[in-house]
């Protein structure tokens, strides 16, 4: 089993960052600090080189974090692998996972919590980034199962469907364009409200756009906004823009008549959600309980 020291190392070696090591682990900055300390005495060379208020791995502390990667990794194998040869064995697991906002905020909360009801001995966080910046934390070992938008061209990168979700355009109740349907090549005069670059949202409206020969930096683009809340109470205010969101984060929205939706002939606006985990992992038993659960929970939905 990893010592706490080597835990401790491999959150500063992820984050490169003693203070955001700190925080993720709920200790203080000292206390990571002097692990560290701890663990360069021990190994006689540094394993970080400090950079003012970042930190950069030396060679030794590269090498040191590739190992305990792949030590990490075999100690999740032996406990799945303990586990089905003696069920009384069950250790407490801390899951690590990522999701793209419109998951996070409104796809993964009650999966997450009937998954803790009936593992009450578990742990997990969920981090909340836009689906580019979770394929990133993927690829850093951050975190070990993600879900996001599409489909990214990764080659060490494996997916599998969760579910499908629609993105609609909408605007405020008090906006002109309530009343009325529209061609797609009026987008070319409307001004738009819309996700920031990463977006999974914003790249299901590009990939649809261009089957219409229409480029997205052809449109009038009033507002960049992160954040499928930023954008989704920006529009409720703002009576002159279009928006494009998720149907699941607009849902309450638009059933009070706060929203409305905007119905755009022959615009079709689709994407799929899909877990992705790193070749190689996708059968660590926590995680791949956890897909299934997620798989099940939404396909008993339908």
């Amino acid at each position: 089993m990893l010592s706490h020291a080597h835990e401790i190392f491999l959150e500063v070696a992820q984050r490169l960052s003693f203070t955001k090591a700190s925080q993720a682990l709920f200790i203080s900055q000292s206390a990571v600090s002097k692990q560290v300390k701890a663990l360069e005495e021990h190994y006689k060379t540094g394993l970080f080189e400090r950079l003012g208020a970042s930190v950069q791995l030396t060679a030794a502390g590269q090498k040191l974090y590739q190992k305990l990667l792949a030590a990490k990794q075999l100690q999740q194998e032996l406990q799945q692998e303990m586990s089905e040869l003696s069920p009384a064995f069950a250790p407490a697991v801390h899951l690590l996972i990522g999701a793209s906002t419109t998951i996070s905020l409104y796809v993964l909360p009650p999966v997450v919590a009937a998954w803790l009801h009936q593992h009450p001995q578990h742990q997990l966080s969920l981090k909340n980034r836009n689906s580019d910046n979770i394929l990133k934390a993927l690829l850093e070992h951050e975190i070990e199962l993600g879900i996001i938008e599409g489909i990214h061209k990764v080659s060490n990168v494996t997916y599998t469907p969760l579910l499908t979700d629609e993105v609609v355009a909408v605007c405020a109740a008090a906006n002109p364009l309530a009343r009325r349907a529209l061609a797609v090549g009026d987008l070319l005069s409307i001004p738009l409200a819309l996700r920031e670059v990463g977006s999974g949202t914003l790249a299901v409206l590009e990939e649809a756009l261009e089957q219409h020969q229409i480029r997205l930096a052809t449109l009038p683009v009033r507002v960049r906004l992160g954040g499928t809340e930023a954008l989704k109470n920006f529009v409720r205010v703002e009576a002159t823009c279009l928006a494009f969101l998720p149907r699941q984060a607009v849902l309450k929205e638009l059933a009070s008549g706060e929203l409305v939706e905007v119905k755009i002939k022959d615009l079709y606006l689709k994407r799929k959600f899909n877990f992705i985990q790193r070749k190689g992992t996708e059968n660590s038993g926590p995680y791949r309980d956890f897909l299934r659960f997620t798989q099940r929970y939404y396909s008993n939905r339908e």
